[in-house]
């Protein structure tokens, strides 16, 4: 018989949640290129702490990436909550922000998985894939997107605006105003 997991101390749950949010911070301002040992002195912990919450930088990285791609998801679910039709483009449009304020940490989230893109994965990719799915269903219901729009269609939107930033290549918010226009329904005629 197994016995149930305890709950962390109070104290080593406030302790996480400090060195999250130092970590996020430093990643966001510096990227890759802060080391745990910052982390522990900026959060006011030592390297026993870190290590217990976080054995590898990496291991830290993908909490702080979790930690953002919950926000955004439920950042999405307030979406469902604006007036029809507005919630796709209200969403597009925060995820710009947030990659445009914290790309530190989208380059380090790269870096730590050693792969391009910097985007969630398993029930984090799962739950924010049905948000989008409802969000697309509501705008469509409204008459603001076109009926063909899926949620591949979205993340590649995202993908287009994250390189837009990542590179410096132009406007994430041109770009995106732009691709918005393209999701509106087509009129009968056009192609």
């Amino acid at each position: 018989m197994s016995t149930p997991a305890r709950k962390p101390r109070a104290d080593a749950s406030r302790n996480r949640d400090r060195i999250l949010e130092v970590a996020r911070n430093l990643l966001a301002e510096r990227g890759s290129q802060v080391q745990l040992p910052e982390v522990a002195r900026a959060a006011g912990v030592g390297m026993g702490t870190i290590y217990r919450h976080f054995p590898a930088q990496s291991d830290l990285i993908e909490a702080v990436a979790e930690q953002r791609f919950a926000e955004i998801e439920q950042f999405a679910r307030t979406c469902l909550e604006t007036e029809p039709g507005q919630g796709l483009s209200r969403y597009l449009r925060h995820v710009g922000e947030v990659l445009a304020a914290d790309q530190g940490l989208s380059a380090a989230i790269e870096a730590a998985r050693h792969a391009p893109g910097s985007e969630p994965r398993g029930e984090t990719l799962a739950r924010l894939t049905d948000v989008i799915a409802e969000i697309i269903e509501r705008d469509s219901a409204a008459g603001t997107l076109r009926d063909d729009l899926t949620v591949a269609d979205v993340y590649m939107l995202v993908g287009a605006v994250s390189a837009t930033i990542r590179t410096g290549s132009g406007d994430w918010r041109r770009l995106l105003a732009l691709a918005t226009d393209g999701l509106r329904p087509r009129s009968v005629g056009q192609g």
